[in-house]
């Protein structure tokens, strides 16, 4: 399995690719997974492939690994290893995914997760398009990421839904604290909308915590501009274990971001944990999330909507216990266990 992504560093692609190795490993299967890690691997069978590089992509700054090294260690490893298949994630990304794609060593299912605009695809389309043709199956997360490769390069995909470890989110023991908690943990940028949450909580009075896990180039802003409120709790990067516990012993989780999210894993993930969730009415939030069912959704950016919201939640326990029940149900439907079986059926087909 290839990440294009360090390792090391939290992400909604990374958290895949190792949540989907372990449970493959659970079931006998022997996976290596190969990506960038910025200091020690994540697990015993990660190979790394040397430091990222922050890379401007999909609207946001990726940890890739474009540089000559990457693609050295790249060809030594797959060289190396007996590959029986080989899964790339975002296999046209910079560095070692899409060095794989063009050696296709062993057959190859690719994952597409981005969502939006690329200007790579744009920029490079017929090179990229010939790379296409060497993915012996292609698989998108979402109708939204659909939307993104195959406008931009067609092809034919079938869409599998990302997955999460419902049973080990489930028996994670829940973070203890004092008082009311709204949770919200991504990348400090403009995208992800944490100051849209920040703001919100401004203009109200609600006795809660915040924590806010995560850093990105708006920390240091938002922090001078936010620093008076002492409900903030600023965690900085978290490891997952810190990050479940966190889930599990939130009053809310809140997602307010403002664009290009192909879809919702850390939804899926809060509701798994037993917590409501409260997040913007995106595209990519609505593949798992049914407003005033196993979400409260706002449209994206209203500040007062979402305070209101989030009010209204930690206000109403019939409201809360509702969401609670339903999204369990939901988080169901998106076990990493299905999701791991799906794609061993995949293997065996491309493999013979």
């Amino acid at each position: 399995m290839v990440c294009p992504y360090s390792l090391s560093i939290p992400g909604g692609v990374q958290a895949q690719v190792l949540g989907l190795a372990r449970e493959l490993r659970r079931n006998g299967h022997e996976v290596r997974v190969l990506g960038p890690c910025d200091g020690p691997p994540p697990e015993s069978f990660v190979t790394p492939l040397g430091d990222s590089l922050p890379t401007a992509a999909n609207g946001s700054v990726a940890p890739l690994a474009p540089d000559p090294s990457a693609t050295l260690r790249t060809l030594r490893a797959l060289r190396d290893e007996a590959f029986d298949v080989i899964h790339v994630h975002e296999p046209l990304a910079p560095g070692p995914a899409i060095t794989t794609v063009t050696l296709h060593t062993a057959p190859m299912v690719g994952t597409f997760h981005a969502a939006g605009r690329s200007s790579m695809y744009r920029a490079f389309r017929p090179a990229l398009k010939r790379l296409l043709e060497r993915i012996d199956h292609k698989v998108v997360v979402s109708k939204d990421a659909l939307a993104l490769v195959q406008g931009y390069l067609g092809g034919e995909y079938e869409v599998m839904f990302n997955g999460v470890a419902t049973n080990e989110i489930r028996a994670t023991p829940p973070h203890q604290h004092h008082r009311p908690a709204i949770f919200f943990v991504g990348r400090h940028e403009q995208r992800k909308g944490l100051e849209v949450l920040l703001e919100a909580l401004r203009r109200t009075d609600l006795d809660v915590s915040c924590w806010i896990a995560g850093d990105g180039p708006d920390t240091n802003r938002l922090r001078l501009e936010y620093g008076g409120d002492d409900r903030l709790e600023w965690l900085g990067r978290i490891n997952d274990a810190d990050k479940l516990a966190r889930l599990r012993g939130a009053s809310v989780f809140c997602a307010p971001s403002l664009h290009g999210e192909s879809f919702g894993v850390v939804l899926i993930e809060a509701m798994a944990a037993g917590t409501p969730v409260v997040a913007s009415a995106l595209d990519g939030y609505r593949n798992v999330a049914t407003d005033g069912v196993d979400a409260v959704l706002v449209p994206a950016g209203d500040v007062d909507a979402l305070g209101a919201a989030l009010r209204r939640v930690l206000a109403d326990p019939v409201l809360s216990a509702a969401l609670v029940e339903s999204g369990g149900l939901r988080a169901d439907d998106f076990a990493m266990s299905t999701l791991a079986s799906a794609y061993v059926d995949i293997y065996h087909r491309i493999a013979t």
